[in-house]
Order: C-alpha cells, then sequence, then structure tokens
C-alpha cells in the first residue's frame, strides 16, 4: 500500500512538540502505524481486532 493512499494522523496524547510520536492510518481491513519522523519507512499493518487489544492494554498503563 502506497503511503499517499492512507490518511495518517497522530494521536491526541503527542506532545506539543510532536518529535517522538506515531501516526495511525485506517486501511481497509487494516490498521496501520508507523514512525512519524520516518514516513517512508516501515510499518506495521494489524488488523482492526489487534489493534483494539492492543489500545485496550496501553489505556491500562
Amino acid at each position: 500500500m502506497n503511503n499517499t493512499d492512507v490518511v495518517w494522523f497522530k494521536s491526541s496524547y503527542s506532545g506539543g512538540s510532536g518529535d517522538d510520536c506515531i501516526e495511525v492510518a485506517m486501511a481497509p481491513a487494516t490498521v496501520r502505524v508507523r514512525d512519524s519522523k520516518v514516513d517512508q519507512g516501515p510499518q506495521l499493518a494489524l488488523s482492526p481486532a489487534s489493534w483494539a487489544s492492543f489500545v485496550s492494554y496501553a489505556a491500562q498503563a
């Protein structure tokens, strides 16, 4: 999938400088995650169920 095919957004919990963030994009059947500083770098592609499990787990930390 090309990076221009999806709309990336940063978490509302990202710091004001935005230096150390991940970005997330919703794509058909996947949730994509990347480092905001390396937009052409590697990406994770997770199922929506896996992403929901991760977010639930992270919210408890």
